[in-house]
């Protein structure tokens, strides 16, 4: 069984900066993707960003697009999430996933949650306007 375990999250002022941590443990497929989501409550959880861990090929959503970046460390088991010029909407528990499916040597659907297997316990993202 995989463990993971989230870090990072805090309040912050817009156009801030955070770092989401992910610390994997357990047990883990050889390859995979992992992913970031993030959910407000009443809403639809929102896939942010993935990695294929074959490669490290990485996903990053529209609305995250040029503001956060995937990344992980293969020695000490941990995925990251930097976070820069934060806004307000990007309020949110954000959750760490793994074990998402793959195909033609990528994720085969980054953004959807339902791929996903393993789930962390989330991190929340308070940004002040």
């Amino acid at each position: 069984q995989i463990y993971l375990q989230e870090s990072g999250g805090g309040s912050v002022q817009a156009g801030g900066s955070l770092r989401l941590s992910c610390k994997v443990s357990g047990y883990t497929y050889i390859t995979y993707c992992m992913g970031w989501f993030r959910q407000v409550p009443g809403l639809k959880r929102e896939g942010v960003a993935a990695i294929f861990t074959g490669g490290d090929i990485t996903y990053v959503s529209d609305s995250a697009k040029g503001r956060f970046t995937i990344s992980r460390d293969r020695a000490t088991d941990t995925l990251y999430l930097q976070m820069n010029n934060l806004k307000p909407e990007d309020s949110a528990t954000y959750f760490c996933s793994a074990h998402g499916f793959i195909r033609n040597g990528g994720c085969y659907a980054p953004f959807q949650g339902s791929d996903y297997t393993d789930w962390g316990q989330g991190t929340q993202v308070i940004v002040a306007s």
